[in-house]
């Protein structure tokens, strides 16, 4: 089988920050990495789970709502993946996700969708964490550039 693409960049440089990881004709998958890969601090399920409540919210509320498809998280509990139509440039795809994260780093209040008919693992969140993630992440992403999202070789 053929090498997927995700798994040919080299995890053992790769920082925090946000890098374009694909161009599909019209869409772009950003990769939000907001944890050093295999350095043995990562994404609890509740923070996750948490930082994708709020994230996927805010994104799809944002004026860019309507060239959000996809805000989820990664297997490896490393980052998420937020896949954009392209009409959004990276230097707003880069803003768009900064004031995502201060709207997590910042929230307070009962979490959007965590009603039992709303969500099927309702009870599996942390706020705390998520903003303690999404605060890291303000601080990782504050002087990011569009030039700073080509992976490491």
């Amino acid at each position: 089988m053929k090498t997927i693409a995700s798994f040919t960049v080299n995890h053992d440089k790769l920082k925090k920050g946000m890098y374009v990881s694909r161009v599909d004709g019209d869409v772009v998958t950003y990769d939000i990495r907001m944890k050093i890969p295999n350095g043995g601090d990562y994404l609890t399920d509740g923070t996750m789970h948490t930082v994708e409540h709020l994230f996927a919210t805010f994104a799809r509320n944002s004026e860019f709502g309507d060239c959000v498809i996809y805000v989820g998280p990664m297997g490896c509990r490393t980052g998420f993946y937020l896949l954009l139509r392209d009409r959004v440039s990276g230097e707003q795809a880069i803003d768009l996700v900064r004031r995502s994260m201060a709207f997590i780093a910042n929230f307070e209040g009962e979490i959007p969708g965590n009603r039992r008919e709303e969500c099927g693992n309702y009870l599996d969140h942390d706020l705390a964490g998520a903003k303690a993630v999404g605060a890291d992440m303000v601080s990782v992403l504050r002087d990011w550039k569009e030039e700073n999202m080509t992976y490491e070789t």
